[in-house]
């Protein structure tokens, strides 16, 4: 009665939180600043961000979960103590009930590393679901029902197709392919066309400032700084949104393949389901201009954003864990 239950989406580049009864509560990035000298975390989340690319050698800044998964335990840790008691405070009465998501294609291994941050971090009892169960709860999608439910949910390290039905999943596909690789090309686009190098930061402004799946009707510009490869001075130029769309056509071929391999694998009567109802887009990745015309146009389902793409999977896990006594028998074993 006393106890709060709160769905976490660990990812790449942010961390929501999700507390019954309130919705979702927290949305940081997942960044953690330490200072070299003594091991001290110095700063977390937001404010680690504002620091990326621009702190001295002695504060090193990094992302302790890379590809949906934990590279650095202890930071980890760490990062989800400090945002779990920001949710519940310092000392609570009762330790939480977390439900933690992770990719489906992760190992037994990687899966305990998630959990065992949990119940390090305070948790009185963690569960763990796979990103697109709780990415398709978290869009509204009857995943309860015997029918075909698709979403495609396009995370910062990873995208993941799936296919769900009656509360599991029936077929997916997984590439290491997200926000994070798409802001990469276009930094190697820059780079090898204007022989100007520009920040993580910076790429990702354009992308969505400027970014499209498709051309656009009316092209989009945008004034980019960074250092000229050659004179090695500070340098601007104008990029269009025809060049974005260039840049990062390739890391989108990889997404639309991974939801085709899906709809390949798929059953022919959830097949037809999926046709009726569309596959709904979720994450991050989802909000980038026309990527549902793309996907709707390369596979021919009808494709959409869901609403609130961004926060699906942490509401998902947060109602997983309300209707925990249903789904426990849905879930990986840790």
């Amino acid at each position: 009665m006393f106890e709060k239950q709160i769905g976490i989406d660990l990812g790449t580049v942010n961390i929501l939180v999700y507390v019954r009864g309130k919705g979702v509560v927290l949305q940081e990035p997942s960044v953690v600043a330490i200072s070299v000298r003594d091991n001290r975390i110095v700063a977390v989340g937001s404010e680690a961000s504002e620091m990326l690319g621009r702190v001295p050698e002695s504060i090193e800044v990094s992302r302790p979960v890379r590809d949906g998964v934990i590279a650095d335990y202890v930071v980890t840790e760490a990062m989800l103590r400090h945002f779990i008691r920001k949710v519940i405070g310092r000392n609570p009465l009762f330790r939480p009930q977390i439900m933690m998501s992770t990719p489906k294609g992760v190992t037994s291994v990687e899966r305990r590393a998630v959990y065992d941050a949990a119940i390090q971090a305070g948790a009185k009892e963690a569960f763990l679901i796979p990103e697109p169960l709780a990415a398709a709860y978290g869009a509204g999608l009857p995943i309860h029902t015997p029918t075909g439910n698709m979403v495609v949910d396009i995370g910062g390290g990873t995208s993941e197709a799936a296919v769900i039905s009656m509360n599991d999943i029936v077929v997916w596909s997984s590439v290491r392919v997200g926000g994070n690789r798409i802001d990469r090309a276009i930094m190697t686009y820059i780079r090898r066309k204007y022989n100007l190098i520009i920040g993580e930061q910076t790429a990702e402004e354009l992308k969505i400032n400027i970014g499209s799946a498709l051309p656009l009707e009316e092209e989009l510009t945008m004034d980019v700084r960074g250092i000229d490869q050659v004179a090695g001075l500070p340098k601007t130029i104008t990029v269009t949104s025809e060049e974005v769309t260039e840049a990062i056509s390739d890391s989108l071929n990889a997404i639309v393949g991974a939801a085709k391999q899906t709809l390949e694998k798929t059953p022919p009567e959830l097949a037809s389901d999926i046709i009726d109802r569309g596959m709904a887009l979720t994450g991050g990745g989802a909000q980038l201009r026309s990527i549902d015309q793309l996907l709707t146009r390369e596979t021919g389902v009808p494709s959409y954003v869901a609403e609130n793409p961004v926060a699906c999977v942490a509401i998902g896990a947060g109602r997983a864990l309300e209707n925990i006594a249903v789904m426990r028998r849905f879930l990986p074993p840790v």
